[in-house]
């Protein structure tokens, strides 16, 4: 069997971060096994559809390097929902009720007040002919649903849940068609799934019971249906999924300066019993990923970890991937000197005008003559070895100075920060004349 797994979004908005792990888990189970990863864009939504947004979609999964073997969207798929609503209700499947909104709810109501749940009564089933055509000449158009079997229990063994069973008599028949013509998701997913192959569908477990109203739709089309695997949601350090982290997507990552392979190492194993390492191989991700290693409690997603991931990724960085994104000058030998000190990417371009541009002074009274020792000294030392060490090992016998004393009135000096990369490979780049410059303002 070709292994077909598909990431289903709707282009309404940019991609959030729980999106992005259900692309990339889909992405990682296909290409584990040799098959094929879809693209679908899921655009029945005539009204909230926008091109821009589909756009984005491409853009994103392209930036995370999780490039799509196909693609389908279903506003070009209208004619195969219709054919496939047309059997299902000549097999008596699908029916169509002409219930409006309001009264729907006051059914809901009722049945609460009676202790009961709100499962739709049926009540379109039992109009005949005559009481549907005296509707419609009356101006009201149905809405269409799927008529569940109560008499058979729904059950799956799912990827991740394990065994699943659902009562169909405690579920009401879903709408699958509004009166407005327009469709709803349950049903052209399925027929979607079906008729493009899928083998696998990988999202969050809060479609757990659309899956049991899914699974009698593929038995009603005489179809397969695939396997399931239902993740636990994503939430957010502070143990909820947040507004803020609910549109954390992939814009906001590159703003903030977060490579995709940090994204890709944290989305891939939060939640499972791996642990979270800064791989930015994406094959060392798919060699372990394994849904029996997934767990049940909600995956937490920490801002604080993806920064530090992001950071380790940066810092493992060759300079030929980073070359065209740094400043025009930098070359390796200043990359390897500042990238231990960098979260990201774009803090090398700060480094960079430390070592080749104007640094502001800030000199404490106490550490001049010091520093005009330092001077001096600057003026006599080899700096074509190892002047860092030459530097301060003469300061250290000729001031006495040692210690936080000794360094961090020459770092102020030289880079006009109390931190940062090691001044012993950073010294030489800044040269001897920028140094005594630095020294003696």
């Amino acid at each position: 069997m070709t292994i077909i797994t598909r990431f289903a979004p709707s282009p309404t908005g940019r991609l959030h971060v729980g999106n992005i792990r259900t692309a990339l888990h889909n992405w990682m189970w296909a290409h584990k096994n040799g098959g094929q990863f879809w693209l679908r864009i899921d655009d029945t939504d005539a009204e909230r559809s926008e091109e821009r947004y589909v756009d984005a979609i491409r853009a994103d999964l392209a930036w995370l390097g999780l490039v799509p073997d196909g693609e389908e969207r279903q506003s070009a798929r209208f004619h195969r929902y219709e054919a496939r609503l047309a059997a299902l209700h000549a097999a008596g499947r699908a029916y169509p009720a002409y219930e409006t909104a309001q009264e729907l709810d006051l059914k809901r109501k009722i049945a609460a007040g009676r202790g009961l749940p709100p499962v739709y009564d049926r009540a379109a089933l039992a109009l005949s002919d005559d009481d549907r055509a005296r509707l419609e000449s009356e101006g009201v158009r149905p809405h269409w649903r799927f008529q569940l079997d109560h008499d058979t229990p729904i059950e799956w063994d799912d990827l991740i849940r394990g065994h699943q069973k659902f009562d169909a008599a405690t579920m009401s028949d879903p709408v699958i068609r509004r009166a407005d013509g327009s469709w709803l998701y349950m049903l052209p997913s399925a027929i979607d799934d079906a008729e493009m192959g899928v083998s696998h569908v990988v999202r969050g477990e809060d479609h757990v019971s659309n899956t049991a109203l899914q699974l009698q739709m593929f038995d009603a089309m005489g179809a397969a249906p695939p396997a399931f695997a239902h993740e636990a949601l994503l939430v957010g350090s502070e143990g909820k999924l947040s507004k803020r982290l609910g549109s954390l997507g992939v814009d906001a990552f590159r703003e903030i300066g977060i490579e995709p392979e940090a994204v890709r190492a944290l989305l891939a194993r939060i939640g499972t019993s791996d642990p979270v390492e800064p791989i930015a191989d994406p094959e060392r991700l798919i060699e372990t990923f394994d849904f029996a290693r997934f767990g049940r409690a909600p995956a937490r997603f920490d801002d604080a970890e993806l920064a530090g991931l992001n950071a380790k990724i940066v810092h493992a960085m060759n300079y030929d991937i980073v070359a065209p994104r740094l400043p025009a000058g930098m070359g390796e030998t200043e990359w390897l000197a500042v990238r231990p000190n960098l979260k990201t990417v774009a803090e090398a371009a700060d480094w960079w005008a430390v070592i080749d541009g104007e640094v502001p002074g800030d000199i404490d009274d106490a550490d001049r003559d010091f520093l005009a020792e330092a001077v001096r000294v600057a003026g006599t030392i080899d700096w074509s070895a190892d002047p860092w060490h030459a530097l301060t090992g003469t300061l250290k016998a000729s001031t006495g100075r040692s210690g936080k004393a000794l360094f961090l009135p020459l770092r102020r000096a030289l880079t006009g920060r109390d931190h940062g990369p090691d001044m012993a490979a950073l010294l030489p780049l800044i040269g001897q004349d920028r140094a005594v410059a630095r020294l003696g303002s």
